[in-house]
């Protein structure tokens, strides 16, 4: 009974403090902004400055007092909580102080019940929902990772685990991640953390939307992890994300070929000599973080290929071997040897021996690498520059140079040499003022960042004789002396890149990464990603798919027809007296309706015409009335779709005289070189046959079209519409021929040739136009009887 009554009252008492947990917690340790001394609506400016003030006053290492080692804790903390948003919010609101507890989500009589008792987790078997040390340890928040991690993902590759509190399959997993960490963080393999309900910013600029999912990071692209999440296949997937060709695998064949590369790629060779088939990740890494500086090759000492270089080196083949060669290919410059290659003794090995004893100067980074800027007197660093060129004349020139730096190896002075013709701008600007052309050596110190620099050119140029030599030893006496002995100030321009690739090159490369990327998201179906560029894709097929399906229904009926209207003249001929104009019709027909102009058509087709619209009229006679409709529904076809153009035919051996009567109300529409004297243009008879007119009937105007002639007729008969409109009244040159030899000199299928591009000045609105005070009245075109 006395057991039944001490468990009831424990129950109770973890009840009521479970429900009134918010009153019985205890405060938090401290206040992170009574601690920086800061208030709570600071900037993070404001934060920022003084948490490097509080950091310098309170370090151990500075302040002996008892409480400086707490109080610089507490100063700590307290910056990590107020620099990032999200925990500085959660302090703001619930009081947080362990970035591992997420009280947004507890409920609140819940909220420190964890921190006030403690119960054994194994007996309950409840899984941590807390982040681990690890984790912990690895966490990243946005602003570093834009600004420490991405930079630093073009020298070593990272694998970044997205996690959530309550996510059960991360718990899972976890085991796996933990021994992946163990493993290939030593080898350099960066590590990262982000919890989504934390940094939920970070995690979608990652492009992460579920947990757990593990994304690989380098040279700022990343690439998510799609297979079952096993320790080897997080150990290929690391390797899959460097690029293919870091190390070169060396045999007895090519390693003299290697090794004198040098001069081409202008980096030393490191040899790796180890007993694997497959190169090891480490080296690999360590290839991937100086590939700027260094080319790497492998040996596998277990081949029988590689024994002529191993015993060749004199290498011992039970422990991995790393030689670096510089210049001199028959000697290494360098050498390692050790059973456990550690990646902080390969990093310091490849750093020490990463430039060339006299390096080419390729770029504006190798520049500034081997002459830094001054920073302080006892820091400077002098450069030796050699100006020369390419050709065979100079190779003993450079040799000779090269001899000489390599018994100059002082830590003040720089050797480096440059190629006129691939740095022509940096050469024109260090011998102008002394007016040499190389080889030339030049002593320079750079003085700022921008460019600026102190220098001054060997006397007497460079020729490599032991004069030479001297001399330049001499003078580096001096310079090391008095640094006011470099007399000439100068802005250097920026070095050329000797090395970039072509623009096509760069473009096809990023054309494939994007199409590489495109295909994993959409075979691993990261739609969310994928959404806004399908539907660009799609949208723009839609746009283009529409334009060509309407373009193709809108032209459909422009090139069938013609071969119809060609030979089906009935459908072009004359319709009923009663039919009403053209301008009823839809566009596009398949045919070209010409309507008579008669004594019934002539008002609704002439005198009474819309305003803005035309009657294109043909001239023709009985005989050539079939071989002219033909031609004139061929040449107007392409125009037919146009509502303000009708089309209609005069037949003059009907209506001699309106034609004549229209000529002498416009008198500016006959050609003035066709006029030879007035009497032989009334004696004879005019031949219209062919002539094609435009009448406006509202403004009283019409445009003239005259047939092209063939064979000898006139030279008036040949004009068009278009060469009267150039003619001037002074012509020099008359025509006198008569109008009968015209017609007997007409090929009648010839005359409306052209009338396919008088039609289009018209559509264009550039052809002469011919006034008139009124139209022919209708006796003119009453049949002669």
């Amino acid at each position: 009974a006395e057991r039944i009554v001490f468990v009831t009252c424990c129950v109770w008492a973890i009840f009521l403090l479970a429900l009134f947990g918010d009153s019985l917690a205890s405060a938090p340790e401290f206040d992170p902004y009574k601690v920086l001394g800061v208030s709570r609506h600071a900037s993070q400016a404001e934060i920022k400055k003084v948490y490097k003030r509080l950091v310098r006053e309170w370090h151990p290492d500075k302040n002996k007092s008892p409480g400086a080692e707490d109080m610089f804790i507490k100063i700590t903390k307290s910056y990590e909580i107020l620099s990032n948003e999200e925990r500085r919010s959660n302090y703001d609101r619930f009081g947080q102080m362990d970035e591992n507890q997420n009280f947004a989500r507890a409920p609140q009589g819940f909220r420190h019940f964890h921190d006030s008792f403690y119960f054994d987790e194994s007996f309950f078997h409840f899984p941590r929902t807390s982040r681990d040390f690890t984790d912990s340890k690895h966490h990243l928040h946005y602003n570093q990772y834009i600004t420490e991690v991405l930079p630093a993902s073009f020298k070593r590759p990272y694998l970044i685990k997205i996690t959530s509190e309550w996510c059960f399959t991360c718990i899972h997993i976890e085991p796996v991640w933990k021994d992946t960490v163990l493993e290939l963080e030593p080898l350099g393999v960066g590590i990262g953390v982000v919890d989504i309900g934390y940094e939920r910013q970070l995690a979608n600029h990652l492009g992460a939307h579920r947990t757990p999912s593990i994304l690989g990071l380098i040279n700022g692209k990343v690439t998510f992890f799609h297979y079952a999440v096993v320790r080897e296949h997080l150990r290929q997937f690391v390797e899959s994300l460097l690029p293919q060709k870091l190390v070169e695998k060396v045999t007895d064949n090519s390693y003299l070929e290697f090794l004198n590369s040098w001069h081409e790629e202008n980096k030393p060779r490191v040899l790796m000599f180890d007993v694997a088939s497959n190169i090891p990740l480490l080296y690999k890494l360590t290839a991937f973080a100086f590939k700027d500086y260094v080319q790497f090759g492998y040996v596998d000492m277990g081949l029988t290929q590689t024994s002529k270089v191993v015993q060749r080196f004199n290498i011992n083949t039970y422990a991995p071997t790393m030689l670096l060669f510089k210049e001199n290919t028959d000697k290494p410059a360098d050498v390692i040897q050790a059973r456990g290659m550690k990646k902080q003794i390969i990093d310091e090995f490849v750093s020490n021996n990463r430039f060339l004893l006299v390096p080419r100067l390729v770029n504006q980074k190798l520049f500034d690498e081997l002459c830094p800027v001054k920073q302080f007197h006892r820091r400077r660093k002098y450069c030796v520059l050699l100006v020369t060129g390419e050709g065979e004349q100079f190779v003993s020139v450079n040799e000779a140079f090269f001899d000489f730096a390599s018994s100059n190896t002082k830590e003040v002075v720089r050797f480096a040499y440059v190629y006129q013709r691939q740095q022509q701008p940096l050469c024109d600007t260090l011998l102008k003022k002394e007016d040499t052309t190389p080889p030339q050596v030049v002593l320079l110190e750079r003085r700022s960042a921008t460019g600026r620099v102190l220098y001054r050119t060997v006397t007497d140029g460079w020729n490599g004789s032991d004069d030479d030599k001297h001399r330049l030893h001499e003078q580096l006496e001096i310079l090391q002396r008095d640094p006011s002995y470099l007399t000439h100030d100068a802005m250097l321009p920026e070095l050329n890149n000797e090395f970039a690739s072509m623009f096509l090159i760069q473009w096809i490369n990023a054309a494939y990464d994007y199409l590489s990327q495109f295909y994993f998201d959409l075979l691993y179906s990261n739609w969310r990603e994928m959404m806004p560029v399908l539907s660009l894709i799609f949208s723009a097929l839609f746009i283009l798919f529409g334009t060509v399906i309407i373009q193709a229904f809108s032209e459909s009926g422009e090139d069938k027809p013609t071969k119809q209207k060609a030979t089906d003249p009935p459908k072009t001929a004359e319709s009923s007296p009663g039919q009403e104009s053209t301008s009823s019709r839809p566009p596009k027909k398949n045919f070209v309706e010409v309507t008579e102009l008669t004594d019934i058509t002539y008002m609704s087709n002439l005198v009474r015409l819309k305003p803005g619209h035309i009657n294109v009229v043909l001239i023709l006679t009985d005989a050539s009335k079939q071989v002219l409709l033909r031609k004139f529904a061929k040449e107007v076809y392409s125009f037919s779709g146009s509502q303000t153009l009708h089309y209609s035919f005069l037949n003059v051996d009907k209506h001699s005289q309106w034609m004549d009567s229209l000529m002498e109300s416009a008198p500016d529409a006959r050609p003035s070189d066709c006029l030879d004297e007035e009497e032989d243009f009334t004696s004879n008879k005019s031949d219209y046959t062919g002539h094609v007119l435009a009448l406006n009937g509202h403004k009283k105007y019409f445009c003239i079209f005259r047939p092209v002639f063939t064979g000898e007729e006139a030279e008036c008969s040949r004009w068009s519409e278009e060469d009267a409109a150039t003619a001037g009244p002074s012509k020099a040159s008359r025509s006198r021929s008569s109008s009968r030899q015209k017609a007997t000199t007409l090929e009648i299928h010839h005359k409306l040739d052209r009338l396919g591009l008088w039609m289009e000045r018209l559509m264009e609105g550039t052809l002469p136009r011919h006034y008139v005070p009124a139209w022919p009245g209708l006796d003119t075109i009453t049949p002669q009887k």
